[in-house]
């Protein structure tokens, strides 16, 4: 049985249902059990500032599907919900987006294909604040620092905001 970290994200329609939707799909099947998962946030795109707000969150499972088969699994989800992806696109508005962050302590790289840890995780404090509640001892297994410290390593974290608190307007 592994033990995998997941992040969840949504910036088109009804935000939150959308992520909750994907949980219950995801745990439909006996292969995956929801051991803990996070709190909504509201947080700001990153990589393209011109996208709406997301909400995203974090969950660890249980399973016994390799990764690629978690992988076909999370896809499948995605596209049962509406999700489109385009060719040699990044960071576009997306109705769900379900992203494998780590799978026990491995490292995989299938080019073009899968790779884990998430090469940008570590980037990113809307992976990494929901990621906090999650488990912020988990150990990277490249750079070897846990969650709490690569968010203590951001030098410019996008803004996260629990969900339903008051966005302050930017001057």
């Amino acid at each position: 049985m592994a033990r995998v970290f997941i992040s969840l994200g949504s910036n088109i329609g009804d935000r939150l249902a959308n992520i909750q939707q994907a949980v219950s799909m995801l745990t439909m099947t006996e292969e995956i059990k929801i051991v803990k998962s996070s709190s909504f946030y509201e947080t700001e795109p990153w990589g393209n500032e011109n996208l709406s707000w997301f909400v995203n969150a974090a969950i660890a499972i249980d399973t016994e599907l390799s990764p690629l088969d978690l992988l076909k699994v999370c896809q499948s989800v995605e596209k049962q919900l509406g999700r489109i992806r385009k060719d040699g696109e990044k960071w576009l508005d997306r109705v769900i987006d379900i992203d494998i962050l780590m799978y026990d302590d491995k490292i995989i790289s299938i080019e073009n294909i899968l790779n884990i840890p998430h090469p940008y995780m570590h980037k990113r404090a809307f992976v990494l604040v929901p990621m906090l509640e999650v488990k912020s001892d988990l150990v990277h297994p490249i750079f070897n620092k846990t969650i709490s410290e690569l968010y203590d390593d951001l030098e410019y974290p996008e803004d996260v905001f629990l969900y339903g608190t008051v966005i302050p307007k930017k001057e």
